[in-house]
Parts: structure tokens; sequence; C-alpha cells
């Protein structure tokens, strides 16, 4: 065997084993999605904005995109076809872009995406009286979370003439005073704190999905190099 093929055979399992840990990371984030999903399940009909539910659709959305992505780069690797690794590297590539990218833009305007989600909520508020699924779901939320309205209580002053719902009440109180605490920050809260092993394990990933770029590069050198000297 020759030095070139030595070389891309090593490339090529080297490829093949990245990809694999890539697909199983996937899987990993796709299990976190589904756990917080069927958690969340008693307040679904909230929007999307609220912190924990779109946490939950954005590690669902990134696991399938993973898992396909990193199906496709062992695919190729075994195959050894330059058009299956040049389309794993575009993806992986836009793929690491879009993260990048994510993560500047709620690092820079957390503050103003914070807002616009705290709109939205209160926005969906309006609608408690007239939507029973929506109903349920805030009131679960401050029942489960001992919390009141979006970022204040006074939330549901325009709402309810002035009057708390009772979810946001303790039980056994004879006058409803609210919980002090405001919904957005206790869940946004409550997520942060639940979610740092699931930070970690994203960082490990993005490491992973670096080393694959380049593995992947390497072996459609390689195998285009082998092609010409074929010829």
């Amino acid at each position: 065997m020759s030095a070139s093929r030595r070389c891309l055979c090593c490339v090529k399992y080297l490829m093949f084993v990245f990809n694999l840990i890539f697909w199983l990371g996937g899987c990993g984030l796709f299990g976190v999605g589904v756990w917080l999903s069927i958690t969340q399940a008693d307040f679904s009909s909230l929007p999307l904005s609220f912190p924990s539910l779109s946490a939950a659709n954005l590690l669902l959305v990134a696991a399938g995109i993973t898992m396909i992505t990193g199906f496709l780069g062992c695919l190729g690797a075994l195959k050894e076809q330059r058009c299956l690794l040049f389309t794993f590297f575009v993806i992986l590539l836009v793929l690491v872009l879009t993260e990048v990218t994510l993560v500047l833009v709620l690092h820079f305007f957390h503050d103003k995406v914070d807002s616009k989600a705290q709109a939205e909520l209160k926005e969906g508020m309006k609608v408690y009286n007239t939507e029973a699924a929506l109903k349920q779901s805030w009131d679960n939320v401050q029942k489960m979370f001992k919390c009141c309205g979006v970022t204040n209580k006074t939330d549901w002053y325009d709402v309810l003439n002035g009057t708390l719902p009772s979810s946001c009440c303790p039980v056994g109180k004879d006058r409803c005073v609210g919980w002090s605490e405001p919904c957005y920050q206790k869940v946004r809260q409550w997520l942060l704190d639940n979610i740092p092993s699931v930070l970690v394990f994203g960082v490990c990933i993005g490491v992973v999905q670096i080393l694959a770029l380049v593995f992947s590069m390497q072996m459609y050198c390689q195998i285009l190099h082998a092609e010409k000297n074929l010829d």
C-alpha cells in the first residue's frame, strides 16, 4: 500500500469516528429536546417565545440537522465519494456559521430578544379569558413556578380589570396578593440552572464540528489527488 493510500485510510477512519461522535451528539441533543418538550407539555399553548419552549424547539431542530449531517459525513467517509464529502463540508460549514451567528446575536442583543419575547407573551395574555388552552397553560406555569405575570404581576391588571388570576395566589391564602416573582425571569433562570451540562456538551460538539470540517476537506483533497494520479 502506497504512502498516499495509507494516509487516505487514516483520514477516512478518523473522519468516520468524528462523524459518528457527531451523530451520537445529535442523538443526545434530540433526547434533551424531547425531555424539555415533555416537561413543558403543560404550557405548550403559550407563544414559542416562552424561554423553555423556544429552547426545546431550538434543540430539536439543531439535533435533527446534526444527526443528518453526521450520517452524511459517515457515508461520505466510507464511500470515499468527493460529492458526498463536499456536500457534507458545505452543510457543516453553514451549520457552524449559523451557530456562531446565533451565539453572537444572543450575546450582544439578548436585551432586545428578551424585550420582544416579553411583548409577545403580554400580547398573548389578552386572550386569557377566551382561549381555554392558553388559560390552562398560564395557570400551570404560575402554579408550577410560583410566579405571576410576564415581567410583573401588574401585567394582569389590564387583562382582568385590576384583579389577578387564582393561579397567581398561594393556596390557602384568604387574600390574594400574587407571587412577587415574574414568570419570564423565573423560567429563564430555571432553564439556565438546568442546562449547564448541555452547554458543555454543545461546546464539545462545536470542537468535533471543526475537526470534522478539517478532516472532510483533507480527505476530499486526498481523494482528488489519488484520482489525478490514476489518470
